[in-house]
């Protein structure tokens, strides 16, 4: 018997293979992975279906750099066991397929399940303040032009948290609104590490103070998944959002990328009532 190579999944074609598909069944295990089940997190690699063609399409290529390196994603790919906020677990399945092909949907249709603080994101001001919250400065009402454009990237001492000190010796010039701050959480690589790690670098309460009283930074990137240090994550959280005006990245890829001046674009979502998103950043140069 020949199986006809097609995008059916009516009855005619299930019809047509089911023999087949008991004889297959019978002579051989289900495979436990397969090119469709890397694909989605959701495939199982025991779905029947009757379209072979998919089998036949090359792997798609994800990059880090485009347009010959001059565009450079700083966001960190979402998967299961990325780190998860004080959790050894991971981030877990986020991602499911209710609508499949496979299973004789018109179309693929998946659902995400995660929390707003997940991978590469964005703090709100009603992340740590309730009255702002309840005002409504969620992620929706964050101002686009400090989360676009000219945008440093400086290296932190290593075998320092981001203090008063620190952020003096960096000499951040006036007039700089946007800084990206990577520290030893990226030669640690936390941010590939499916266990949380309390240790890691952040602004300590007087850096942040030092921050906001001494520079004209607006836009504040840091390389894990807070901007504070995890003894001092309420109070620089409140120096650094108290007057609204200073926007939160967290968990940015900055390994391999120069230090310099680029151009910053980070477009969280809108999230009507969220203090919080999943941001997609990139450096162009």
């Amino acid at each position: 018997m020949t199986i006809k190579k097609g995008g059916g999944t009516g009855p005619h074609c299930l019809t047509s293979v089911m023999a087949v598909l008991i004889l297959l069944f019978s002579l051989l295990p289900l495979p436990s992975s397969s090119a469709a089940s890397s694909a989605h997190p959701s495939y199982d690699g025991a779905t029947q279906f009757c379209s072979l063609a998919a089998g036949e399409v090359a792997a798609p290529e994800r990059r880090e750099v485009y347009d010959g390196g001059r565009i450079i994603d700083i966001s960190h790919r979402f998967h299961e066991s990325m780190p998860s906020f004080e959790s050894d677990e991971g981030v877990g399945q986020f991602l499911w397929l209710p609508e499949s092909m496979k299973n004789g949907s018109k179309a693929n249709g998946s659902v995400v399940k995660l929390h707003v603080h997940t991978g590469t994101h964005v703090d709100a001001p009603g992340h740590f303040f309730q009255h702002y919250f309840e005002a409504g400065y969620d992620v929706d009402t964050l101002d686009l032009s400090v989360l676009n454009g000219p945008a440093l990237l400086v290296d932190v001492p290593r075998d320092k948290n981001i203090t008063a000190e620190v952020m003096e010796f960096l000499h951040i010039p006036k007039g700089i609104t946007r800084v990206l701050f990577r520290t030893l959480n990226t030669d640690r690589k936390l941010m590939l590490k499916k266990e949380f790690d309390s240790t890691y670098t952040g602004f300590t309460e007087d850096g942040a103070k030092w921050l906001v009283d001494n520079t004209d930074i607006k836009l504040i990137g840091i390389d894990y998944l807070s901007v504070a240090t995890y003894d001092d994550l309420i109070t620089s959280h409140l120096a650094l959002l108290e007057n609204r005006d200073i926007i939160i990245v967290e968990g940015l890829k900055l390994g391999d990328v120069k230090l310099g001046i680029y151009s910053v674009h980070c477009l969280p979502l809108r999230l009507l009532g969220a203090e919080g998103s999943p941001i997609r950043c990139i450096l162009i140069k």
